[in-house]
């Protein structure tokens, strides 16, 4: 073979087909190789840059957002400021004479009238003059007969044209205009508040249609407006509102007092005000939203532990250094001090095969485990063997546990069981101390206050449960439309939040109706966790969505999308990793950057 390929190749003759040798095959292909490896090395590059370009849009948007907000906050003054010269010119005006206080009347009246293509006019004509001749401004003699309209009548008008158009604005009585609360929602149309853009992160353009905003949105989507939002149906689906939020964005349309950019807010906005008549309003972000100690920037993937099965329950370590992945009838345990690849340092056999681990909790010394599963029996490991071992086990009457808590002193456990009881057992002795009955369908999920004192539990019966421990009675009861997926209590208290099957997250007050609620997920909200300072926490979807929110208003921090549902989360006590597990048969381990 190899002899005859060394011959001249054999001439083609008419009608014959064209034969490669297998050098020849083998030659093109390493060509064909080394220019998809050429164009992949380009277009890498390429990506690269398009990212850099993508992150420095993104400090832009931060930028604008602070200067429209300084823009805000400096109109909110002026208003003041024209309420109280409006005042002093009342009281002024009887002790001009006669003549005078028709003139002023006139000129105040004249003001009123003054529109913003004037305004502009009169304050670049100022503008260029105090350029040009370096002018001082129009002195204010301390009598009264110095307000006349002789030679300074244009100071006064440009001072009253201020006022008037200010005073206009914050006069209802009057003509109906705008309230300085109504100004700080409908005078930024460009970067509404409800659109503050979050720091660089992992995130993914949302699904509405170019070309749908109206012009005065300028060439800034509101996708980039809104933190570039994610969603699992792709890029060119519509916009879809919830219900609650076409009605309150209709009846808030309705209302004299609001523009057209501010209905375009209502309805582009994510994060919203629910007071305790049931108003929505678009929440105002403050500056600090995403700036201060202990707010993220992103963060970063750094381990991917395969698993094997589906990962329904994830937690880390006090140490940080391990994390337990809870699937089909076993936990594994990773080590993730070292970087590299990763293969599980231990199996721990808890259930039957078949049936999924669906929490699992550690107990802060390190050395004991707890699962539970779909199974009436909870496992107790001993982790300070050198090989895991059971050390007890826990038997209740409920087929399932869907979630576990732990109290603060590590004594007790708490299990959220599929037939509506909370069951209360005693770690020490592992008997079963007290059972909380209430939830008429499965108990999904449940925290604990940080002193101990309260229980808060969600169901498949759509309601929030308190529970007074020390007491052992329900203490308050939210109801919903729908089912509740994951809860979690805030580490610094007087916040609740609850994510639901109907994938909105609201961020209940625990002592007041005031709520936010929150629209950045597309499908049901599968799990939720604070971070132990208590600024931000985290929630993960059906929509393969991690979102971080700063609390309790809900402004987006970061986002990633994952490859599948993203079923459970864990934030390490340090605040400075997440887990989390997937349908995609693996946990991802994620960095936070501040």
């Amino acid at each position: 073979c190899c002899g005859k390929n060394k011959h001249p190749p054999v001439p083609l003759q008419p009608g014959q087909s064209f034969k490669f040798t297998v050098l020849e095959t083998l030659d093109r292909i390493k060509e064909e190789f080394q220019f998809l490896q050429a164009q992949y090395h380009s277009l890498k590059l390429e990506c690269e840059k398009l990212a850099s370009e993508k992150t420095e849009m993104q400090r832009h948007y931060i930028m604008y957002y602070e200067m429209s907000y300084g823009l805000n906050i400096e109109m909110h003054k002026q208003a003041e400021i024209v309420k109280r010269l409006s005042a002093i010119c009342a009281q002024i005006i009887p002790f001009l004479s006669q003549e005078h206080q028709q003139q002023v009347v006139q000129a105040v009246e004249r003001a009123k009238q003054v529109t913003m293509a004037e305004l502009n006019a009169i304050i670049g004509q100022q503008q260029l003059q105090h350029l040009s001749h370096h002018a001082p401004g129009i002195p204010l003699t301390p009598h009264p007969s110095g307000l006349s309209l002789g030679a300074g009548s244009s100071g006064l008008l440009a001072l009253t044209g201020a006022l008037g158009v200010s005073a206009h604005l914050a006069s209802k009585d009057e003509r109906n205009h705008l309230d300085p609360e109504h100004l700080r929602v409908s005078f930024r149309p460009s970067l509404p508040p409800s659109f503050l853009p979050p720091s660089p992160a992992l995130r993914s353009p949302m699904s509405v249609p170019p070309g749908s905003y109206p012009a005065h949105f300028g060439v800034v989507s509101h996708a980039g407006l809104n933190g570039e939002l994610a969603s699992p149906g792709g890029f060119g689906g519509a916009l879809t509102l919830s219900p609650q939020i076409s009605a309150a964005a209709s009846a808030y349309s309705r209302s004299p007092m609001v523009s057209s950019s501010s209905v375009y807010l209502f309805i582009f906005a994510y994060s919203f005000h629910v007071s305790a008549d049931g108003q929505m309003q678009p929440v105002p972000f403050p500056p600090d939203a995403l700036l201060g100690p202990n707010i993220p920037r992103h963060a970063r993937q750094i381990h991917s532990l395969s698993h094997g099965e589906v990962v329904c329950a994830v937690t880390i370590s006090t140490s940080t250094r391990h994390v337990y992945t809870g699937g089909k009838g076993c936990v594994k345990v990773w080590d993730i001090s070292q970087p590299g690849s990763k293969s599980p340092m231990a199996q721990l056999d808890c259930l039957n095969r078949d049936n999924y681990i669906r929490s699992c909790k550690i107990l802060p010394d390190g050395r004991t485990l707890i699962v539970g599963g779909e199974a009436s029996t909870l496992s107790i490991w001993d982790l300070a063997t050198p090989t895991p071992r059971i050390k007890a086990e826990l038997t209740s009457s409920a087929p399932a546990c869907y979630a576990l808590a732990i109290s603060p002193d590590n004594k007790v456990c708490f299990s959220c069981c599929s037939d509506g009881n909370i069951v209360v057992w005693d770690l020490h002795n592992q008997t079963l101390v007290r059972q909380f009955q209430g939830h008429t369908d499965g108990a999904s999920c449940i925290d604990i206050s940080n002193d101990g004192t309260k229980l808060w539990t969600g169901g498949l019966d759509n309601t929030v449960r308190c529970w007074d421990l020390r007491e052992g009675r329900q203490l308050q009861q939210h109801d919903f439309t729908s089912q509740i997926f994951s809860l979690g209590y805030c580490p610094t208290g007087e916040w609740l939040a609850v994510g639901m099957e109907s994938s909105n997250v609201e961020v209940l007050h625990v002592s007041k109706p005031d709520k936010y609620q929150l629209h950045l997920h597309e499908s049901c909200v599968l799990s939720l966790k604070f971070a132990y300072c208590g600024k931000w926490f985290v929630s993960t979807g059906k929509d393969n969505l991690l979102n971080a929110w700063r609390t309790p208003y809900g402004a987006s921090i970061f986002q990633s999308k994952e490859s599948s549902s993203v079923l459970s989360c864990d934030v390490s006590p340090d605040d400075k990793y997440i887990v989390t597990g997937s349908g995609d048969k693996k946990a991802t381990v994620y960095e936070v950057v501040y």
